[in-house]
């Protein structure tokens, strides 16, 4: 352990002259923004390796439910590894077995090798994300961290919206294999930039490890992902037997792991975090943001596929400006949130949010496609003022041995709220919509087709216009949190 290992302890870097923090973040965020974008580079893929092995849809599927499924298991024994291992530890090792994975894959002579490599480039990405988050949250004061982590969500956001077109470009002229030969060289760079310029941060304590709480994790966020993936999937969503025994599975678990944590003076994840009112209210807006965001990039193109009777790759492009702008307002609302607080961001980005959810709920087949373009615009906009500043403002309240545990549940709630929002809003789309048919006279009808989409993509929003209602009321109650040990540490001295 070095002395800025120390040093992190009682001080931030950031603060010191003598240390430059920014070779720290470019490394970072080069294996982020690969890491991330390699998360989306193969959704459009999806139907070339279909063809290319031989597969049905249901297995090629594997190729994302894999991937949310192992970052889900993996993401909660993040604190337990921040805390084993240094900061260069962690990231080289992390960006080395991400770098395997993409090799792997872009050499796979069949889809179980190819399967392989994708589910090893999701243990890197699943263990990036905390590691960034944790060392920023060091390195940085409070009243800096909302541009730092605007410019996290920015890589974030920014990666996966340009993730499809890229892979797009790339799969007609080059083919397959390029989607992963051409993030080789850029992940190498990031380990050989981190390997010479990348320092510690932070205190290696070596916790104890818990066995059993690894296991009852692994069953209660790998149960959850895996059983609302497949509801989101199936045809008869959460009636199937294997949909509701995984998901039953995973609920216990997390409650018995709750349990157990509460009882360790090691706990692998402190959910004592919620203790702290900021974080509990930041989780929940997150969760709800998570899940507008992930069930509206499934559910939107459908409709404009459907009803709308647009290409894919329309529908892809309209999609565009909306992401684009999410990653580029995101460091701009970092900056706003030091300067003015959550509350001048949250409330008002709540209230659109809501506006927008309510506006998407009254669509028709006849609905001109600008409505769409402008309605998505403005949920990313939303986003973008909600989910940077919600998670920095929660993390900002607590103290510095709780950052891997926070920065751990933050990150393990994206997969976990995108599977479930997903699957949620899916099931209620396609229930609304056999419904419609089972009444109509003529179901087989095209138009009838066609508006039982219309009807389905109208409930979903409506539903969702309430839960953004009950996030506008949530941030009402948010404040600027001041990190509970910088509190103590002023009163004392």
């Amino acid at each position: 352990m070095d002395d800025t290992t120390n040093k992190s302890t009682y001080e931030f870097l950031a603060d010191d002259p003598d240390f430059n923090v920014k070779p720290i973040m470019i490394s970072l965020i080069i294996g982020a923004f690969f890491a991330i974008l390699n998360e989306t580079l193969l959704n459009i893929a999806l139907t070339t390796l279909m063809e290319q092995f031989n597969i049905t849809a249901p297995i090629v599927q594997w190729m994302v439910t894999g991937f949310m499924l192992v970052m889900g298991i993996l993401i909660p024994v993040s604190a337990l590894l921040l805390q084993t291992f240094t900061t260069r530890q962690m990231f080289i090792g992390t960006m080395t077995v991400f770098t395997l994975g993409t090799t792997i894959c872009a050499l796979a002579p069949n889809f179980g090798v190819l399967l392989t490599g994708r589910l090893l480039q999701a243990v890197g990405t699943g263990l990036l994300i905390p590691i960034i988050f944790n060392t920023f949250l060091l390195i940085f004061p409070p009243e800096r961290r909302g541009a730092v982590m605007g410019v996290v969500g920015m890589v974030i956001m920014f990666a996966p919206a340009i993730g499809p077109t890229l892979s797009g470009i790339i799969v007609e002229h080059l083919g397959w294999r390029y989607l992963f030969i051409t993030v080789i060289p850029f992940a190498l760079f990031s380990i050989a930039f981190g390997w010479k310029y990348l320092k510690n941060v932070g205190e290696v304590t070596k916790p104890k490890v818990d066995v059993i709480s690894i296991l009852l994790s692994t069953v209660g966020f790998g149960g959850i992902v895996l059983g609302f993936s497949f509801a989101g999937e199936g045809e008869a969503g959460f009636l199937q037997p294997h949909v509701y025994s995984l998901i039953s599975a995973g609920v216990i678990a997390l409650i018995l792991f709750t349990f157990r944590q509460l009882k360790l003076d090691d706990p692998l994840l402190d959910v004592r975090v919620f203790r702290y009112p900021m974080f509990s209210l930041a989780v929940m807006l997150f969760i709800i943001v998570m899940m507008a965001m992930f069930s509206s990039e499934i559910i939107l193109p459908m409709f404009m596929q459907g009803p709308l009777e647009l290409t894919p790759a329309a529908a892809g492009l309209i999609l565009l400006p909306g992401a684009l702008l999410n990653g580029l307002l995101s460091p701009v609302m970092g900056k706003l949130f030091d300067k003015f607080g959550p509350r001048w961001l949250m409330i008002p980005a709540t209230g659109i949010l809501a506006v927008t959810m309510f506006s998407l709920s009254q669509v028709s087949a006849d609905t001109p496609v600008i409505r769409i373009i402008v309605s998505y615009l403005l949920l990313m906009l939303s986003i973008s003022a909600i989910m940077m500043p919600a998670q920095t403002n929660g993390l900002n309240q607590l103290p510095k041995k709780l950052y891997p545990h926070g920065t751990a549940i933050m990150n393990t709630l994206q997969p976990v709220a995108g599977a479930v929002g997903v699957a949620v809003f899916i099931s209620i789309l396609t229930a609304r919509r056999q419904l419609y048919l089972d009444n109509a006279d003529n179901p087989a009808s095209q138009a009838v087709i066609s508006q039982s989409m219309v009807a389905g993509v109208e409930l979903v929003y409506f539903i969702a216009f309430g839960v953004a209602v009950i996030g506008f009321i949530i941030a009402l109650f948010v404040k600027r949190a001041t990190p509970q040990d910088i509190q103590t540490t002023a009163s004392e001295q």
